[in-house]
């Protein structure tokens, strides 16, 4: 992402600073809330692990992971430290307390995105169309840019987590809905999960975006969800 910018503002420095702020500004808070919110219901649920750990926080040095924060920004996705969660503590038991966890992360980006764009749909905040015209902006304009760029990161990923493929929150909340005996069959494929997303990133990466499976599917719900909230 960060490399494209590069090309697309190479003759406009302004523009390329704003992007990379309203980027890193952006990432830093859905990335944050997102992992803050796994550990505050885990630990409203009966599990205090996270707690315990110092990641019920919201400072940002306690959740990103450095490897998963370069690839969001080389490639687009990324990821956190994992919440760390201990399921047989959960007083709704390992399975449905489980799933509770894993969906109150992409729910709360879901929230964040909604809660962010309150004042762009009322009309309270304005903004310019894009970067290229950061240099005539005004300060609410730039401080609208930002609040777009908040929220279509959280929407992104709260959209990436919900993908089902482990060790995604979205394999956790499908788990939490399948009966035993198919929660049983999925749970053999956890291994292979993390192996699976980097081949898809991997792929992606090697034909320049002409095969991205993974990018097609966040970018095509995105494109329906973002006009909704904003």
């Amino acid at each position: 992402m960060l490399l494209g910018a590069f090309d697309q503002f190479q003759d406009n420095p302004p523009a390329l600073v704003a992007f990379i702020a309203a980027f890193m500004v952006s990432l830093v808070i859905a990335l944050t809330f997102h992992e803050f919110s796994h550990a505050w219901s885990a630990n409203e649920l009966g599990d205090p692990t996270a707690k315990n750990l110092g990641r019920l926080t919201l400072n940002p040095v306690k959740h990103l992971d450095p490897m998963g924060t370069i690839l969001m920004l080389v490639v687009g996705f990324g990821f956190a430290k994992p919440t760390p969660v201990n399921p047989s503590r959960l007083r709704n038991g390992p399975v449905r307390g489980r799933m509770m966890v894993a969906a109150a992360g992409p729910l709360s980006n879901f929230f964040m995105a909604a809660l962010i764009a309150v004042p762009l749909k009322l009309g309270l905040i304005d903004t310019v169309a894009s970067f290229d015209d950061i240099s005539e902006a005004s300060g609410i304009e730039i401080l609208g840019l930002f609040l777009i760029f908040i929220v279509f990161f959280n929407i992104l990923i709260g959209i990436f987590n919900l993908v089902p493929i482990p060790p995604l929150d979205g394999f956790d909340v499908l788990l939490g809905l399948v009966p035993g005996p198919i929660r049983v069959t999925l749970e053999s494929f956890r291994p292979w999960g993390i192996g699976v997303l980097f081949s898809l990133l991997i792929v992606s990466f090697a034909t320049g975006g002409a095969i991205n499976p993974l990018g097609t599917l966040i970018s095509s719900v995105a494109d329906v969800v973002f006009p909704l909230v904003t």
